[in-house]
């Protein structure tokens, strides 16, 4: 079975955007650094920086970043929103509240012409997210 997975971008907030998302989807957080492979490791200063970390949620969602180190070229993620749907509305609201803290909402939480709740963001990492909740 092939897989699709979003694989998001950081200068240097990896670690701290993938800790704040295991919070809000919980999940099992598997990060590995620069410094676990010698020859990766650009600069000492940037060895703690994440090469590669996963989340894994109980419902089978992956969500994966890493940290770009000085020596290479970083753009901020642009033109791409991570999705979340097929939730219950309340388990949307939940994700939405949580993600809302220190993000800019771009459309509020609301009903959509389709039902359910949908709305967008971007969060405090200046990732994009769309989230939906089926109708009831």
């Amino acid at each position: 079975m092939a897989n699709l997975n979003p694989y998001l971008s950081f200068r240097t907030d990896a670690r701290q955007a993938m800790e704040f998302y295991q919070g809000v989807l919980g999940g099992d957080l598997e990060i590995n650094v620069f410094s676990e492979f010698p020859d990766m490791v650009q600069s000492p200063d940037q060895a703690d920086l994440v090469m590669h970390a996963q989340l894994t949620t109980p419902d089978g969602l992956v969500l994966m970043a890493s940290d770009t180190p000085d020596g290479m070229p970083y753009e901020a993620p642009a033109g791409i929103s991570v999705s979340l749907s097929g939730n219950t509305q309340a388990r949307t609201q939940e994700v939405w509240d949580a993600l809302a803290d220190g993000a800019t909402v771009t459309m509020p939480l609301d009903t959509p012409p389709w039902g359910g709740n949908f709305g967008m963001l971007v969060d405090r990492f200046g990732i994009a997210w769309m989230l939906h909740g089926d109708p009831e």
